[in-house]
């Protein structure tokens, strides 16, 4: 992944909610779930809402999106601009 900073849970749900259309669809404990419609079906993914996400977690979370990390990282510094 490279030198990234360390994100929240929070931080990585705005992430995927507003640059990868995806939505808030349950919260159970500190998980929140998040699920994204399309053509060829649903995606959902997982977001534990922690102060601070490892790099292991956030790698799991953006494949079970089928999200590539270089464009998460790209919407991230693009928000940060902004």
């Amino acid at each position: 992944m490279g030198i990234h900073p360390t994100l929240s849970g929070e931080e990585v749900i705005k992430i995927l909610t507003r640059g990868f259309s995806f939505q808030r669809i349950s919260q159970k404990g500190s998980h929140i779930k998040l699920r994204k419609f399309m053509q060829t079906g649903k995606i959902t993914t997982i977001v534990p809402n922690h102060r601070e996400l490892d790099i292991g977690t956030l790698e799991g979370i953006l494949e079970l999106a089928r999200v590539k990390e270089e464009d998460f990282w790209a919407a991230y510094y693009k928000k940060r601009k902004l």
